[in-house]
């Protein structure tokens, strides 16, 4: 079936629905003149000024942008500001029309025409005739009266101009000349409401934890309606009430308000979104139902204490927040409800339980998911630094709420954003909200706070702990830890949201952003465009790709609290606890426990076996308090190399899984032990220059001045192209003596060295493990990398494989990860650019026992018998900029004791100095000596002697 009736079609079923339900309960119907979303559109005949394809009439699908149809030309919104007049940029006229006809049950109705979206100036012609005002304004919905301009009984045109650049400047400055990017067209829906001449214009609903109900109606033409009937009903159909309001006194147009008290209601949070059904009808005097609408409604209440906090339904709540714009790389910013729901879930997914509209009202439909799933909304109206004058702003706000009221996930208004803030503009909000939400202003400089909230942005650690003991303002910042390419995010995140948990005066914050904004570019082979450093700022990448800050948030945001970071060696199954829900008992949080065996290197494939697999009792834990579970099959300690928990939500959803080490390494330690006989005795030569150690099938040879390694030769295979190391990472390393040793068949080369590094001493058992013992001296002092450096040729890798945090990569200051067996084959991915493929293969990799580096001249292994070792892999930033950052340390195969933190774009212009976002930015505080135990494993093509002990489930590889 062609695509193109498939779009038809299913129109069409929705259009043939909407009538049939019209017809039994004279709901508004509706006849859709574009597709539904950015997945079922229809085609309109079009014209586009100047660009691509521009000059002649041709089709476009609706909706859409066109420049994602291949018309006109790209902007990115500060291009204009970069540029000005006297550059080419985007500001084409896009010119629509379609016919359509009028099903007959559209006779004597109120015809509404609506447009959900379109950029920017919009002026609409039926029939030849104007529609009515020019609409400026790109992100909200608006409408005409069209009753009297379309034919019943014949075919109609629609024509409609759209022009991207507004002829009212405070619109471009405030939508156009924005940090993100812009389109132009008309990207939502475009659809005909049909009501009967009697009808229910406007439903303005407040519906209250205590069970208070109010709505505020706005009837039109009422001449026969003799009362209003409400029923509400919970989304199994159960009904909880019926009743009805009078309309005797009523006549003609005007507002009402009908009330209603109920008992045992289930309120509505993020925690636990209970919604109700609504359903209002008018009727004459014979019960005929003249007009019926419906809501989904959820009894909510939000009031900010200033001073205090901000409460909702009486419990104070701090916001886990994310910006979030509504875009996809394919079709910019015309959606659909699937995309909107898997962002959701996504944000959910985090453990967020709010999200910010940055920088204007979304799609319908995400609303009604953040309604039904459990988010806290703020609403945004656009402007970006930027305000909408007085006069247009106010059309744009009333716009706004009138259709986003009725949502009880939204909690705050915002006011534009960072300067774009137009304070005339703020008691225009309570005029269509009767509930009065509060009005937010999003702002990026001190002292623009506004009821009670100062949300300045991108503070750093010092000032936020000013912010909370020295001011009676609660501070929620609309936007914190900028997280462009790797940097901010969750970078940072664990020491703020620890401060802002504990804080009375905090109300959380909102990271930005969701997802980096990458866009497919049709005039450039479909490739992604980020803008460069402008637009790659998110926790996912454009496909919602999970990046590192991803998997931290999740960690550091979860309700559920675990402090212990290491099992003790007295372990007896008591884990302590702390509750950060704000409305549920961890007795209703469900807990299971999985003892595992860690697959070992060698194995074809990641992840862990699972030994026994438990639940055990939810403990009576009310929000904000601590407590403890107890785990009663401890036998198992011995057996097993790792302890999961696992905490399942009441909805069941995964929390968290927690993961600690108990014995990881006793099968391969045991192993390498074990293996001390062979056919190869280890024997030593060396010439003026270089020093041989050989055994195991193998030799290293390494040079006598500086004791680093510089061949690994396999005779019957190749070589290995892993050598010049161990070399310490901070200064000059120079041999002052060479010891050899024997003992037994095992010869050991020890080499003192000047510098740092006090000594490195090999050894090679005779069946092929490599023993590097290494230790250096630190004087008192702050270090990003401490340890030592190998190089090996980044071309011959083919894949890593580790037992250690996972499944991403980490800094010092975003070093959550799940314990366990985790793989990544090679990828040159740079967070936050092409081909954002995640996980990212270079970077720090952290807690590691064990890794297996899989490459063209064969596989090499490490391992470590000690805590705490990290492994960088190869060359990569954190953060893109004139000098990558932050510096590597030499060479690109490193084994370190302390790796670097990471800030973002917008630490205070100090070199990105993550310091300023709190104390684990800070360097590594060192002093002393230092030692750790390396075991290499060189598995070279061809005749290779790796062979483990089966009996301690570990493979032969021969």
């Amino acid at each position: 079936m062609p695509s193109k009736f498939i779009k038809h079609f299913c129109c069409s079923v929705i259009f043939f629905i909407s009538i049939l339900e019209a017809i039994h309960a004279q709901h508004t119907s509706q006849l859709f003149l574009s597709g539904i979303d950015n997945e079922n559109t229809v085609t309109w005949d079009f014209f586009c000024s100047s660009g691509r394809k521009s000059g002649y009439w041709t089709t476009i699908e609706v909706p859409s942008h066109w420049e994602q149809q291949g018309f006109g030309l790209y902007n990115y919104g500060r291009d204009y500001v970069t540029y000005g007049r006297s550059h080419e940029f985007a500001d084409e006229v896009g010119y629509y029309k379609r016919k359509f006809t009028l099903p007959e049950n559209f006779n004597d109705q109120v015809l509404e025409l609506v447009f959900e979206g379109s950029m920017t100036d919009t002026e609409v012609r039926i029939n030849g005739k104007s529609a009515g005002s020019t609409h400026q304004g790109a992100f909200y919905r608006f409408s005409y009266d069209i009753t009297d301009l379309v034919y019943h009984n014949k075919e109609n045109l629609i024509e409609v101009k759209v022009s991207k650049m507004s002829a009212n400047n405070s619109v471009n400055r405030a939508e156009r000349y924005a940090d993100y990017w812009i389109f132009g067209g008309i990207y939502r829906p475009v659809y005909i409401n049909a009501k009967p001449k009697e009808h229910i214009v406007h439903q303005a609903i407040v519906a209250q934890a205590d069970g208070k109900l109010e709505v505020h109606l706005e009837l039109a033409n009422i001449s026969t309606a003799v009362e209003v009937e409400a029923y509400l009903a919970d989304l199994s159909g159960n009904m909880v009430k019926r009743w009805t309001t009078s309309l005797n006194e009523f006549k003609g147009d005007g507002g009402l308000v009908i009330q209603g008290q109920f008992e045992n209601i289930k309120t509505w949070n993020a925690e636990f979104p209970n919604l109700y059904q609504l359903n209002l009808s008018i009727k004459d005097k014979s019960n005929k139902s003249l007009h019926e609408v419906s809501e989904r409604i959820g009894f909510r209440t939000i009031e900010i204490k200033e001073g205090d906090g901000i409460y909702v339904n009486d419990t104070k709540v701090k916001m886990k927040g994310v910006n979030r714009h509504a875009f996809w790389p394919e079709t910019g910013r015309s959606l659909n409800r699937s995309l909107d729901l898997n962002d959701i879930l996504l944000i959910k997914e985090m453990n967020m339980n709010s999200v910010r509209t940055a920088h204007y009202p979304p799609d319908k439909s995400f609303l009604q998911l953040c309604d039904s799933l459990g988010l806290y909304v703020m609403d945004e109206l656009g402007g970006w630094q930027n305000a909408y004058d007085t006069e247009s702003g106010r059309i744009l706000v009333k716009e706004m709420v009138q259709r986003d009221v009725n949502h009880p996930s939204i909690i705050f208004w915002s006011n534009g954003n960072e300067g774009g803030t137009n304070k005339a503009l703020d008691g225009d909000f309570d005029l269509y909200d009767p509930s009065k939400r509060p009005v937010i202003h999003a702002h990026h400089r001190p002292g623009n706070a506004f009821n009670g909230v100062d949300t300045d942005h991108y503070e750093n650690y010092e000032s936020l702990i000013s912010k909370f003991s020295d001011s009676t303002l609660i501070y929620m910042p609309t936007e914190f830890l900028h997280a462009q390419d790797d940097g901010g995010g969750a970078a940072g995140l664990h020491d703020f949201w620890e401060l802002m948990w504990t804080s009375k005066m905090s109300g959380g914050g909102y990271l930005w952003v969701f997802a980096d904004e990458g866009l497919v570019r049709t005039d450039m082979g479909n490739k992604i465009d980020v803008n460069r450093v402008n637009a790659p700022d998110g926790l996912l990448g454009p496909h919602r790709q999970k990046e590192g800050s991803f998997y931290a948030a999740k960690e550091i945001f979860s309700p559920v609290k675990i402090f212990l970071e290491k099992l003790p060696s007295n372990f007896n199954g008591e884990i302590e606890i702390e509750n950060r829900y704000h409305f549920t008992n961890l007795s209703d949080v469900q807990f299971e426990v999985s003892w595992i065996n860690y697959r070992k290197p060698g194995e074809p494939i990641a992840g862990h076996h699972v030994l026994e697999k438990s639940r055990v009792k939810s403990p009576d834990i009310k929000p904000g308090n601590k407590g403890k579970i107890n785990i009663d099959q401890t036998a198992l300690i011995h057996k097993a190399d790792g302890l999961n928990i696992t905490a399942i939500d009441p909805h069941g959803k995964e929390i968290y899984t927690w993961s600690w080490k108990i014995n990881p390494l006793k099968d391969i330690m045991q192993s390498i032990d074990k293996l001390t006989e062979g056919d190869f005795p280890t024997e030593i030569s060396s010439d003026d220059s270089l020093i041989v150690l050989s055994g195991g099938g193998f030799s290293l040879t390494f040079d006598k001045n500086n004791g680093v390694l510089t061949r690994i030769q396999k005779p019957s295979g190749m070589d290995l192209s892993l050598d010049n190391g161990p070399r310490f990472t901070y200064g000059d390393q120079h041999v002052k003596r060479i010891h050899i040793k024997d003992k037994a068949e095992i010869k050991s080369l020890t080499f003192e060295y000047d510098g740092f590094l006090k000594e490195a001493i090999w050894k090679i058992n005779p069946s092929g493990w490599v023993e590097l013992n290494y230790t250096y001296e630190l004087p008192e002092g702050e270090y990003a990398y401490p340890g030592v450096s190998f190089d090996y040729p980044e071309s011959n890798v083919i894949s890593a494989k580790w037992l250690g945090k996972g499944p991403t990569r980490i800094w010092k200051n975003r070093s959550q990860g799940t314990i366990d067996v985790h793989q990544n084959l090679y990828n040159n991915t740079h967070t936050g650019s092409t081909p954002f493929d995640y996980p990212e293969f270079k970077g720090y990799f952290g807690d590691i026992s064990w890794m297996e580096i899989n490459t063209a001249q064969g596989k090499f292994y490490v391992v470590t018998p000690e805590d705490g070792l990290q492994v960088r892999l190869f060359d990569f930033f954190g953060l893109s900029g004139p000098k990558s950052f932050p510096e590597l340390p030499k060479g690109n195969i490193s084994f370190l004791d302390g790796i670097p933190a990471l800030g973002s774009k917008l630490a205070l212009g100090i070199s990105s100095d993550a310091s300023v976002y709190g104390p684990q930015g800070e360097m590594n505080h060192m002093n002393g000596v230092y030692s750790r135990t390396l075991y290499f494993y060189f598995d070279l093509i061809k005749n290779s002697s790796l062979t483990y002990d089966k009996t301690n489930r570990i493979p032969d590889e021969n």
